[in-house]
């Protein structure tokens, strides 16, 4: 069974793009599509004609992932596109984010699911302000792997130097926010170096190319690894002859493995009961793992409802107050005294903006104490009140079980997005009070 769940966990790698505009991301994704032999033969030819059309001779590659009509007027990439390909090694998610500073929020939304990110930069200027915000996004969000392609080394004559220096800047930096994994290639998306096949320009390279490392990076984990946590999303009572007693509980399991006779905690209440049976396509199970949608029974009558938390081992501890970093996604600023929803799981709750702690500055990863607020693509420190309490994991320990959402109680639009606990393992000295000396909210 072990082999089994190591098996479906890394067979399939989510990965997330993103860089600043006119580094040629676009371009880099459809060259690693069309190279991969994942495009289809009328997406080629439609894009074959529409580059005719502009008087272009070859194929504009960035057109196989800029769907939207504004995006190939202006060149640039505006909303989030999905793709999926796959190779004889493995099978890929891609989101392809966009680069331009008022859309960084999409790549909060492209990456939060993502086991990889590739950051692109120009080679010509190096790492700019919206590279740094892209890695402080990937480290916000505990996204395990990131690789620097440094594109566009033709225009740099291929020179190792240029590379090296671009390089060693970037895991410099992400070194600083706690990123343990970085690899830089360079490449060329517009001419194909390193991006499929080897570079015949770049001998100097010894690296993989970036289809390699997508195709062998060790990604998954193994869920006997992880605490299980199950978010109880319907109820199932049929209530029939033949079902007259059944009462289950159906969801996906956001992490872990779950038995029948596991010893388990529903939480927030904290009654405690076991496993008594799990159901998963229509039949009997004893064993279920991260991510599957099973419907789980237990041994005892208790009053569950949608959005409790199941839980086996150590539980999180239910709190209606919150602390958490938070990445603001809307034009409206976050403010202190704000009333909105935060949504948790597939449990929704009142909540009160307590206080905004501090900002972080990306350029020097300084805390900035005493903002107003938070405006649209910040990333601060929010401390909130829930109306009734939360079973959050602390968001470096489970990604899907530590992170939330906050929404406009007036339109159901979202404000924020936030992970429990502190961002980054090494942010640098701030002018934030201490913490001791902060008052409690009543």
């Amino acid at each position: 069974m072990s082999t089994t769940i190591e098996t479906s966990a890394t067979s399939l790698l989510r990965f997330a793009t993103a860089g600043s505009v006119d580094d040629g991301k676009s371009t880099l994704v459809g060259r690693l599509l069309h190279d991969s032999k994942s495009v289809l033969a009328d997406q080629l030819e439609a894009v074959e004609r529409v580059s005719l059309g502009r008087g272009q001779e070859a194929p504009d590659l960035a057109l196989l992932t800029d769907g939207l009509r504004a995006e190939r007027e202006q060149g640039i990439t505006i909303d989030v596109a999905y793709r999926y390909f796959a190779t004889p090694r493995r099978r890929f998610i891609l989101a392809d984010t966009p680069g331009h500073v008022q859309y960084t929020r999409n790549m909060v939304t492209g990456a939060s699911t993502a086991e990889l990110a590739v950051v692109l930069v120009d080679a010509r200027n190096g790492v700019v302000e919206q590279t740094r915000r892209h890695a402080a996004v990937a480290a916000l969000l505990r996204v395990p792997h990131v690789v620097l392609a440094v594109n566009k080394m033709d225009l740099v004559d291929y020179a190792e130097p240029v590379f090296a220096a671009i390089a060693e800047e970037f895991s410099a930096y992400a070194a600083s926010l706690g990123v343990g994994d970085v690899l830089a290639v360079p490449i060329s998306a517009l001419a194909g170096d390193n991006v499929v096949e080897p570079s015949a320009h770049m001998d100097w390279y010894g690296g993989p190319t970036l289809l390699e490392h997508l195709e062998t990076v060790p990604v998954g984990s193994d869920p006997s690894r992880e605490p299980a946590r199950f978010p109880v999303q319907y109820v199932i009572r049929p209530q029939t002859e033949e079902h007259p007693d059944y009462r289950g509980y159906a969801g996906q399991l956001a992490s872990g493995v779950l038995r029948v006779g596991d010893a388990v905690t529903v939480l927030p209440s904290g009654l405690t009961t076991t496993v008594a049976g799990i159901d998963a396509l229509g039949r009997e199970s004893d064993i279920a793992w991260a991510p599957q949608s099973v419907t789980v029974r237990l041994a005892d009558d208790l009053d569950i409802s949608r959005g409790d938390l199941i839980a086996a081992g150590a539980a999180p501890v239910p709190t209606k107050d919150v602390e958490a970093t938070v990445s603001h996604l809307n034009e409206r600023p976050l403010r202190a005294g704000d009333k909105v929803l935060l949504k948790h799981t597939t449990r929704t709750v009142r909540a009160l903006v307590k206080e905004i702690s501090y900002r972080i500055d990306i350029d020097t990863l300084q805390r900035r104490s005493g903002a107003a607020g938070l405006n649209v693509n910040d990333i601060g420190h929010v401390k909130l009140r829930t109306a009734e309490p939360l079973a959050l994991d602390d968001y470096t320990d489970n990604r899907r079980t530590g992170s939330f959402l906050l929404i406009d109680p007036a339109d159901g639009t979202t404000l924020t997005a936030g992970m429990a606990g502190e961002a980054f393992e090494a942010v640098r000295g701030d002018d934030a009070p201490d913490a001791s000396e902060e008052e409690d909210w009543v």
